[in-house]
Formats: C-alpha cells, sequence, structure tokens
C-alpha cells in the first residue's frame, strides 16, 4: 500500500459536498473514486471533484483494485447492506453515523470485520475536533466539579418535499438523524453507557409507509450519577448547543456537532464569576477523522472508537425508540379535586 489511503466514495448523497474536499485535504489520502446509480451523475461529481474514475454502479467501484478503502454517506438503512459488501470485496470501511440501525447490525460488522482483518468507523466526526478535546481535558481537571446534567439540543427543518429523512424505509427520523449526537456525545463526556433511559416522541404518517419521529426528548441517566437531557427534531429551527452542568460550574459549547473552520469559543462559568472563554483554533473535523482513519489503516494504529462503541450507542438508541414508541413513562396520579 502507498503513502496515501486511495478512497471511493459510494453515492452522491448532499454530504460529500463537505466530506469529499476533506478526504481530498487530509494529508494521507486521495480520492481515487465515486459511484452513483448512474454513470452521468457519478461523472458530474467526478468532474465537479476533480476524482479520476467514475462508476455507474456500487458494485463496480468495489471491484476496482484502485481502492482501498470507501466512504459510505447512503441513507441509514442502506449501510449495513454496503459496509458488508464492502468489507466482502476488501475495502476499509468509513461509514457516516449513525453506522447501522440496531445493535445486532452492529454485532454483524464486528463479526465481519474480524473475520477480514480491514478496519471500520462511524463518522461522529465532530469527535476529532480540537473543541471535545479541550472540553475532555477540562473535566478531567475538574473545572465543573462533579458532573449532574448534561443538555443537548440539536435541530434542524428538513422541509416538507421528499427528504430522505421522511422515509420509514429508508431509516428516516428524527432519534437516528440527530438524537444519535446526542445519545453519543453524552455517553462520551461520562465515559458510561446509561443504566436508564426514556423518551418521548412526535410522530408523522412516513412517506412510505409506518409512522416515523419528528422529534424526540429523551433522559439519560448514568450509574455515576450523571443525568442527559436532550431534544432534538427534523421539523424544528435550526438549534445547536451543548451544555454540562456540576456542582463547580458549567461548561458551554454553541454549535458543538457544526463544521467549524473558524475559531470558536468554549465557555466555563463558576457561579457569577467572570466567565473564563477558551478560544479554540478551527480545524475541519472531517479531515482530521479521516486522516485518524487513514493512519490506522496504513500504519496499524488502533482507531480512537471501535465497533462496541458503535454497538452501545445503537443499543441506547433503540432503547429509547422503543420507550418513546411504547409510552412506557409512568403517568402521574390523577390530579386531586380543588376542595369547595
Amino acid at each position: 500500500m502507498s503513502d496515501k489511503l486511495r478512497w471511493g466514495v459510494l453515492g452522491t448523497a448532499r454530504v460529500v459536498r463537505k466530506t469529499i474536499p476533506a478526504l481530498q485535504a487530509a494529508k494521507n489520502g486521495e480520492v481515487v473514486g465515486i459511484a452513483s446509480r448512474t454513470e452521468e451523475k457519478a461523472r458530474e461529481y467526478a468532474d465537479r471533484h476533480g476524482i479520476p474514475q467514475a462508476f455507474s454502479s456500487y458494485g463496480a467501484l468495489l471491484a476496482s483494485p484502485d481502492i482501498d478503502a470507501v466512504y459510505i454517506p447512503l441513507p441509514n438503512a442502506l449501510h449495513l447492506e454496503w459496509i458488508l459488501k464492502s468489507l466482502d470485496a476488501g475495502k476499509h470501511v468509513l461509514c457516516e453515523k449513525p453506522l447501522v440501525t440496531s445493535a445486532a447490525e452492529c454485532d454483524q460488522v464486528r463479526r465481519k470485520a474480524e473475520a477480514t482483518g480491514l478496519k471500520v468507523l462511524e463518522g461522529f466526526m465532530y469527535r476529532f475536533h480540537p473543541r471535545f478535546e479541550k472540553l475532555q481535558e477540562l473535566l478531567a481537571g475538574n473545572a465543573v466539579g462533579k458532573l449532574t446534567f448534561i443538555h443537548v439540543g440539536h435541530s434542524f427543518d428538513a422541509g416538507s418535499g421528499d427528504n430522505i429523512r421522511w422515509h420509514s424505509q429508508l431509516g428516516g427520523g428524527a432519534l437516528f438523524d440527530t438524537g444519535c449526537y446526542c445519545v453519543n456525545v453524552s455517553r462520551m463526556v461520562t465515559a458510561q453507557e446509561p443504566s436508564r433511559v426514556n423518551a418521548f416522541g412526535n410522530y408523522r404518517d412516513a412517506n412510505d409507509e409506518g409512522r416515523i419521529d419528528t422529534s424526540i426528548a429523551g433522559i439519560l441517566r448514568f450509574p455515576g450519577g450523571v443525568t442527559a437531557l436532550f431534544d432534538t427534531g427534523v421539523n424544528l429551527e435550526r438549534r445547536n448547543f451543548l451544555e454540562l452542568t456540576g456542582t463547580e460550574g458549567r461548561l458551554y459549547l454553541d454549535n458543538p456537532f457544526g463544521l467549524l473552520e473558524e475559531d470558536s469559543v468554549l465557555e466555563e462559568h463558576h457561579f457569577g464569576k467572570d466567565t473564563i472563554y477558551h478560544k479554540i483554533k478551527g480545524e475541519n473535523h472531517f479531515v482530521r477523522m479521516s486522516e485518524h482513519f487513514s493512519d490506522s489503516v496504513l500504519n496499524g494504529t488502533p482507531l480512537r472508537y471501535d465497533l462496541t462503541d458503535a454497538a452501545n450507542n445503537a443499543r441506547v438508541l433503540e432503547s429509547l425508540d422503543r420507550a418513546a414508541r411504547n409510552e412506557e413513562a409512568a403517568a402521574p396520579p390523577e390530579t386531586s379535586r380543588a376542595l369547595s
């Protein structure tokens, strides 16, 4: 293998407008091919981004000896199929979040990855930004004392058209699209798995069949006493924030999951004292994630997040989805009549 990982991209989803330039900007990788369901579409994207090869099918790209690894930005419900096919074709895999839609599917991926000796990474790119390295450094340094509450908001408006988020059979809905970030970051900053979860959702008929969640509010209770509260939606005003509150203060990040190539600020608050503003140098977290993945493939260094982490995130999402759909939370006692 050369000193650069040779990437192929499966699909021309909207997100590749950001991720292809990042894969190309990485010092240890290069994009050599892109596939679409039509050669015309693949060629359009290849020409636009300066990619040498265009493939008229995903299978044709996977059969190419010129490609070492694939990036998968397909709809959620297609991830498992194309991860497994990529591994069977001898390609390493970086896949958009959520990696798959259940812990059982994660186990299938893990077994295949172990059998083939290939690398698979779930693409939660935000984890590679310097903001979160600083955040974890402050938490480890007891900046907020004992962490008590995590509050995460992540929502946007997907519109009312034929967006894949309105299709049940494509893995649409808010929880697995935007809520997966909220669960992931809560698990990351606590370094624990929740012992109890609950959720409440709002639903609508899907564009294909079934019902999908348009918005979800969830609660995660961790063994160490931390409670994470999150709300997320794909039919709401754009919101994106993370707040960590403890016995000695709180940390606040605006736009934690956004692509911030400009400098940003992490706020540290302590009971009315002057706010401490930690200035964080802007970087492209897609570039950093792809460089980490390429280094792991090229040099055998361990991935920072393995498939056990992906399976645990999926397990929490499944539990939240089940709780919300089954309305498992206990109803409050009937309100007493006012005394006459």
